[in-house]
């Protein structure tokens, strides 16, 4: 359905999940579970770098790009990030955009959203994320927690 798998770490559930196969259960019972809330990945952790990875790897396979992340939410193994990608030396190299990813067996991948019908009342779809996106984007995919996107200032 639009998913392009690449290789990374998702929330600790699947770590738990290793961990509990591996015989280590005690460890295991004292990992948190961020996969049970909304949280931002903190900067240099190994949950945000393999979102950013797998971003990278689909949208800029053969260039070295950072990430200006200006919005990441993570809820339940799906991440919605809106970054700017940019040189080593902080040059942009393309226009910021957002984007859907999931994680599936441990690997995070990049979702297809090119399929969600656009809110007519706010045709920039996912660059906007308005509700009415986000209501079509749920039907599309009726399993991503709504709380990753962002809340709409009134």
């Amino acid at each position: 359905m639009g998913l392009e798998f690449v290789y990374g770490f998702c929330s600790l559930t699947f770590m738990r999940s290793f961990i509990f196969a591996s015989g280590l259960l005690t460890a295991a019972a004292v990992l948190p579970v961020f996969g049970d809330e909304v949280h931002e990945p903190g900067k240099g952790s190994a949950e945000r770098k393999a979102i950013l990875d797998a971003l990278r790897a689909v949208q800029f396979p053969k260039q070295e790009v950072v990430y200006v992340v200006n919005y990441l939410r993570v809820h339940n193994d799906w991440a919605w990030v809106d970054v700017s990608p940019q040189d080593r030396k902080g040059t942009p190299v393309a226009e910021g955009g957002t984007a859907l990813l999931h994680c599936k067996k441990g690997t995070w991948g990049y979702v297809d959203i090119s399929k969600v019908p656009e809110d007519p009342k706010d045709p920039e779809g996912p660059m906007d994320a308005s509700p009415g996106w986000v209501k079509n984007l749920i039907k599309v995919h009726p399993e991503v927690p709504a709380d990753i996107f962002p809340k709409r200032k009134k």
